[in-house]
């Protein structure tokens, strides 16, 4: 049972946060009364500031060193690391955490997308921009709810740099990044051609990733009134199965008994649990005995012939079997590492120069990208859902059973409960097609002393996914259970040679479904030097925007009427109009004082509004010291795949307490799949934040800097799925009849009931460190940086129990169960000297402790073969190393290793993210990983 973590509160610190927010909000309303005062415009003429815009702010500054924390990521950062796509690189900073959405997860909702998780607050929460604005979001939404930005439809060649706000909610580009804002800034103004093109290859020698892109651009905005460029991005990358690995240690194999586990590892198959009263799927097929069964005579399972035939596990008798069941790996014989893709991303700006200083500019930007990943057969059993609600196809009337004349059935005349892993049938495999389209236009220039920035969006996206391998609950129970099948009759195990394609045809359709959706957007925004104060002009900007989003999802064949076995249900579909205004202060009211401050009013159609503030402050008291803190909040109203037309029917990862409880030191207090069905809800209420930050910024030396910066972010009315443990602990849960000791409701459960509530609240706090330092020795420059993030709590409070994730495993509610590490470290450093450059970066994740949250109350999720708890899961480092050498002024040599040590990812039996290891260690599962490739510039 959880109990609340009780915490010593501060009432002199709540005092004092109160009080500076009062203070900050005071001097915004203060300024904001200035502008009323027309006789203080006359008196003093307002100084023109250079345009220098930073993320965070439409005004622009003379620096680039605000109240609140950007990382800027500048291409020679990203160049350095071997990374060749824009969704690789942001997954390795320090600020991402779990909820990112990996291109490895090919099986997941969100297969084929790619998104930054900042804070661990999800992909949802954190808003993507491209050159300052939004794009459509990705067709399907991760875990069925969280729509979130698709990062690999982003060229890399085209971008100049990426920034990163990193103090929670915007009030400038809008209160849903309620984690953050990236913001991509592609090239502006482009003369001449690059063409690059690499060749990326495993130290396995698969994994082959090809490579080419063409930048290229001509005119010039100042002299001759125009300019326009392209680039153009074309790549594929070759699928790496887990068998790939058999000889990397637990990476590629499901059995992982030699490493002190048993026969419970969640990626053994067929092998029977709880004295073979439970059992997996194995490729020769098992049934149950029900003959004889009492409340204390449970049925057993029973072997069909052929195991040693159709397993890659040697050493199995037929006494072995008949205990433990046909242990097989299907993992290793069918399921992929990652995927195969293969892309094509074009992007194009041109600008027209008009007036003083006035520019017409559009955008335009295409990406399609298949993806097709490889999994593990399906299995003839199960639970699984759709809007009809939960389906038992392990026992109970929906059970699918051979026939009692069925010819493989061991038990004739009886109706046998089948476990059977469909290995004739051929692997799932899923493949998804993703277009994308963005076009911008707008206008941008001065009127008096207004600077002015206006433009129309549009943006979507059209996803087909094909899915083939999956079998039809109907079909399966008629060719198994009825002789007399239209379809015919399934053999199954050793005598599956004997079926025809026809039935294959008729048991496992090809299946698909088509997610869409699309954004069209209209901003103006206009800023201006209102007086010169102290420290430097008073900024002003003012801006307003509408914008509308849709996003569709019709479900996969069959599922709306829960007839593909173990394929959830998802589909969605919904219409956003979103109003909204902002006005936003810079005030450098002295010299060593800037106070800022912004509010913003969004509306949404369905009737949420709210204004959302954001102050900040930064005092400079020396040339080389600064203080700054900001304070924001955030509004984000439910999504259509929230509260729309829909549902969702998925798969985790979740421990039974009454089980262990009958049976503790046993595999049933492991963590075990589950499906977990999700209903929308018509009356969630809008999520809402407060972020937090306060740092300070250090530059001793021309050559050093130093910046730390504590924050928090606290989020309340949080829209989540219900807590799967709170939900099996009231008994909202579809059990199989396996019974310990015969007590009625105890049976392995198959499917868990939620929905979608409005959670009590998240609060998590942390500190990011940033240092940079310089060298000058003799003929070359050593350039050193190093990022550490460091997650103090990880809170989340729901019916007044609050529970602490920080440092371990969970939340497993939570996309792949990946995990909260304390902390994240990268460490770089770059040595120059004429045409060479080398550069090297280390990698840290820190270890976790394998329960659910912290605490006494805290859960180990996993065991050892012998009862005791898997404490924890290792920390894990890499070194990635590059270099590139100028050969000319024109062409270019460069070449990289990832993981140069080889280092192999840490064993982790929780994660369904990957295969025993974590997918936030994912270079550690690949290995070492070669690149090279050249570099030609046209002038």
């Amino acid at each position: 049972m959880k109990h609340p973590i009780q915490r010593l509160t501060s009432s002199r610190r709540n005092t004092l946060a109160h009080s500076v927010s009062l203070a900050l909000t005071g001097s915004v309303l203060l300024l904001a009364g200035a502008l009323t005062s027309g006789a203080a415009f006359a008196q003093e003429q307002a100084t023109n500031l250079d345009r220098i815009t930073v993320t965070g702010s439409n005004i622009p500054r003379t620096n680039t060193e605000t109240p609140s924390p950007v990382q800027v990521v500048t291409r020679q950062e990203i160049d350095r690391t071997g990374k060749t796509t824009v969704a690789e690189y942001l997954q390795t900073l320090t600020a991402d955490g779990s909820g990112s959405i990996p291109k490895t997860f090919g099986n997941g909702f969100a297969g084929g997308g790619a998104g930054i998780s900042l804070r661990g607050l999800g992909a949802g929460s954190t808003l993507v921009l491209l050159n300052g604005r939004r794009m459509a979001t990705y067709g399907l939404a991760d875990d069925g709810q969280k729509v979130f930005t698709d990062l690999s439809t982003i060229p890399l060649d085209a971008v100049e740099r990426i920034e990163v706000l990193k103090d929670g909610a915007s009030a400038i580009y809008g209160s849903d990044a309620i984690a953050g804002v990236v913001n991509i800034i592609l090239r502006s103004d482009f003369n001449g051609a690059i063409l690059r093109a690499s060749y990326g290859l495993s130290g396995d020698s698969d994994g082959a990733a090809k490579k080419a892109t063409l930048t290229a651009g001509t005119g010039d905005l100042s002299s001759d009134g125009w300019n326009a460029f392209f680039s153009l991005d074309v790549g594929k990358t070759d699928a790496i199965k887990i068998s790939d690995r058999k000889d990397r240690k637990w990476i590629g194999t499901g059995d992982i008994r030699r490493y002190g586990y048993g026969t419970n590892a969640q990626f053994l198959g067929g092998a029977y649990l709880n004295n073979r009263t439970t059992g997996g799927s194995g490729p020769n097929g098992s049934v149950y005995d029900d003959r004889n069964v009492t409340s204390t005579n449970p049925a057993f399972l029973v072997p069909l012939p052929g195991c040693q035939g159709l397993t890659t596990i040697p050493g199995q008798t037929d006494g072995s079997i008949a205990q433990d069941g046909c242990l097989w790996d299907p993992a290793q014989q069918y399921r992929d590492l990652t995927p195969e893709e293969k892309y094509v991303n074009v992007f194009g700006r041109a600008s027209f120069a008009f007036g003083e200083g006035g520019e017409i500019y559009t955008e335009i930007g295409y990406s399609k990208k298949e993806t097709t990943f490889s999994n593990t057969p399906s299995g003839v059993s199960g639970g699984w859902g759709y809007p009809g609600g939960p389906v038992n196809a392990s026992s109970g009337p929906g059970a699918v059973v051979l026939g009692p004349n069925h010819p493989d059935n061991p038990i004739p005349g009886q109706a046998s409960r089948l476990r059977y892993s469909a290995w004739d049938v051929g692997p799932r495999v899923t493949n998804n097609t993703n277009e994308f389209n963005r076009f911008l236009v707008g206008v941008k220039g001065n009127w008096g002393d207004w600077s002015y920035d206006t433009a129309l969006l549009h943006s979507g996206t059209d996803l087909v996914n094909k899915r083939t391998g999956f079998l039809r609950y109907s079909a399966v129970q008629c060719a198994l259970g009825n002789p007399a099948c239209p379809g015919g009759v399934w053999r199954i195990g050793d005598n599956a040679g004997l079926n025809s394609q026809a039935l294959y045809d008729y048991i496992s359709p090809d299946i698909s479904a088509r997610a869409k959706s699309s954004l069209d957007m209209f901003d103006f925004t206009i800023s201006r030097s209102l007086m010169d104060l102290k420290g430097g002009p008073l900024g002003l900007a003012l801006g307003t925007e509408w914008r509308k989003t849709s996003n569709s999802l019709t479900p996969q064949t069959y599922t709306d009427a829960g007839d593909i076995i173990g394929l959830g249900y998802s589909a969605y579909d919904g219409t956003q109009n979103v109003y909204a205004g902002y006005v936003e202060l810079s005030a450098p009211v002295l010299e060593q004082l800037e106070l800022s401050g912004a509010v913003r009013y969004d509306k949404y159609e369905s009737g949420e509004g709210k204004a959302t503030p954001k102050v900040g402050i930064k005092w400079t008291p020396a040339d080389w010291i600064a203080v700054r803190g900001s304070y924001a909040e955030g509004f984000r109203a439910p999504n259509p795949a929230e509260n729309g037309d829909g549902g969702l029917a998925a798969f985790s990862n979740a421990r039974d307490a009454l089980r262990c409880q009958l049976q503790p030191n046993t595999t049933n207090c492991s963590s075990r799949p589950v499906a977990i069905i999700t209903r929308p809800n018509k009356d969630l209420k809008p999520e809402e934040s407060k972020s937090y930050s306060f740092g300070v910024v250090l530059q001793p030396t021309s050559s050093t800097s130093l910046t730390v910066d504590a924050w928090q972010i606290k989020r309340t009315n949080e829209i989540a799925q219900g807590a799967t443990a709170d939900a099996i602990a009231a008994g909202n849960v579809l059990r199989d009849i396996d019974l310990i000791n015969g007590i009625a409701g105890t049976g392995t459960i198959l499917a868990v009931n939620t929905d979608y509530i409005n959670a009590a609240s998240t609060r998590v706090r942390g500190i990011d460190t940033d240092i940079r330092q310089t060298f000058d020795i003799g003929p070359g420059q050593l350039e050193m940086d190093l990022q550490w993030s460091h997650v103090l709590k990880f809170e989340r409070t729901d019916s007044d129990v609050t529970v602490d994730y920080a440092g371990t495993h969970g939340n497993c509610d939570v996309t792949n169960c990946i995990g909260t590490p304390k902390d994240r470290i990268n460490f770089g450093t770059t040595w120059k000297q004429g045409p060479w450059s080398v550069s090297g970066v280390a990698n840290y994740i820190s270890k976790m402790d394998n329960t659910d949250f912290r605490g006494p109350d805290g859960s180990y999720q996993f065991s050892y073969a012998d009862g005791t708890d898997v404490t924890k899961i290792s920390s894990f480092t890499t070194f990635d190393l590059s270099g590139r050498w100028n050969v000319t002024e024109a062409f270019e040599l460069n070449a990289s290793v990832q993981n140069l040590f080889d280092r192999i990812a840490p064993l982790d039996p929780t994660t369904y993210g990957g295969v025993n290891y974590n997918p936030l260690h994912f270079s550690g599962a690949i290995g070492r990983y070669f690149t090279v490739g050249a570099k030609y510039t046209f002038n």
